[in-house]
């Protein structure tokens, strides 16, 4: 094999399996900066060896072998560990078992998702976490997709690390009642990497837009993980069903067109499909979360794709749901604009909201402008308009604001 072909190789087994690589390290260890660090060196001697060697049968298994003895040499010269040689022994004996019996290594990756959830985790450090340890994404990548400094996200992912490290976070599923609390933290996270990758609206080969395809990958490994959590498939099902439709959320030129003036014709039918597969599989668990009604309104969204019209009033019923599940300021918009559509009094509704919730919330203002045009009232349209675009900073959809301020004049 050449060389050129020997790095595809290293590339692909680095794609694909560094989650699980790193998992399986950290899990013994505890100690994921130090399982990042053992890899590293295992890759690094890999592109030094493999060109000349040829690669290995079973590669995962070569790269767990050297990392697993950067890990011993770096335990033994750090003595950080009071049992350290039980440690050492234990990694060694996992790592030649894997080793002897192949490529299929216990997939641990569910456990390092509970951990960077895990209540001690900074929360603003909880989803960097995730995509660093479990996609290997660098930190400056990172950095770029949530708008701080790379050396402030490098710092970030450095203190969570050594949370996890000196406070000994357990590499566990938890059982009840913690359960549910973690699932959510986890749910949570992943949405968070996704919503900040789609409100990026018109940057495509940006890292903002690369951001949500990623977190559609956890979403999947995810569901691979936990089969049996509804609101798993629910979050994957709705993260879908908005990603199958990015291609039609502005025009040639770069305008932007909101979700009821979509070309159809645009969206993504095999998204689609795959979203409604997850939403049917959720269902039969019967055990309805936010997730699953975030989904549903959208899956109905979908449905003008056959039928040529949007079922408004099923819409409000599942607003209705999702409000008394999690009654967030943006379902509480989200179930005024659906009674507007469905003829019931949306302005009234969206006027309960407390002010101070709504003052710097864009969707809010949008939403209050379009109810409020429905109803004739232009000049307090043009003005709820125009605060709107004033919080955005995305230029197309400024300007679509703008012009919608100017209808009715």
């Amino acid at each position: 094999m050449s060389e050129a072909a020997t790095h595809e190789a290293i590339e692909a087994i680095a794609r694909n399996s560094y989650g699980r690589l790193i998992a399986f390290l950290a899990s013994r260890s505890g100690d994921v900066a130090g399982a990042e660090d053992a890899l590293s060196e295992a890759f690094v001697a890999a592109l030094e060896r493999w060109p000349m060697d040829a690669v290995p049968e079973r590669p995962e298994a070569w790269l767990l072998r050297v990392a697993r003895n950067r890990l011993i040499d770096a335990a033994r010269h750090n003595q950080v560990q009071q049992d350290s040689e039980t440690f050492l022994q234990q990694l060694a004996d996992e790592a030649q078992t894997v080793a002897e019996a192949g490529e299929h290594f216990p997939d641990e990756r569910l456990k390092l998702l509970f951990v960077c959830a895990h209540p001690g985790i900074d929360p603003a450090a909880r989803t960097p976490l995730m995509l660093q340890t479990v996609l290997g994404i660098d930190a400056a990548r990172i950095a770029s997709a949530f708008l701080v400094s790379p050396a402030a996200m490098s710092q970030r992912l450095v203190r969570a690390k050594s949370k996890i490290r000196g406070a000994a976070i357990l590499f566990r599923v938890p059982d009840p009642p913690d359960w549910a609390e973690r699932v959510s933290f986890v749910l949570d996270a992943i949405y968070s990497a996704y919503t900040t990758g789609w409100e990026s609206l018109n940057e495509v080969g940006s890292t903002h837009h690369a951001l949500s395809g990623e977190a559609i990958s956890i979403g999947r490994t995810l569901v691979q993980l936990m089969p049996t959590e509804p609101e798993a498939r629910g979050l994957l099902a709705l993260m879908l069903h908005c990603e199958a439709r990015r291609a039609a959320r502005f025009t040639s030129a770069g305008e932007f067109v909101p979700l009821d003036k979509q070309d159809t014709a645009l969206w993504s039918q095999p998204m689609m499909h795959e979203a409604e597969e997850q939403l049917r599989k959720a269902a039969t668990f019967r055990h309805m979360g936010r997730y699953q009604l975030e989904a549903a309104i959208q899956s109905i969204h979908a449905s003008r794709a056959q039928t040529g019209s949007t079922d408004w009033a099923q819409i409000a019923l599942l607003y209705e749901g999702l409000v008394r599940t999690a009654p967030g300021i943006g379902s509480l918009v989200g179930r005024a604009v659906a009674f507007a559509q469905s003829g019931k009094p949306g302005l009234a509704a969206l006027e309960k909201i407390p002010a101070d919730r709504v003052v710097n919330y864009q969707p809010y203002w949008a939403a209050r402008g379009h109810l409020l045009q429905l109803l004739d009232l232009n000049g307090e349209a043009r003005e709820a308009f125009t605060r709107a675009a004033s919080l955005t900073d995305d230029p197309a959809l400024r300007e679509y604001l703008f012009k919608r301020s100017c209808e009715n004049i």
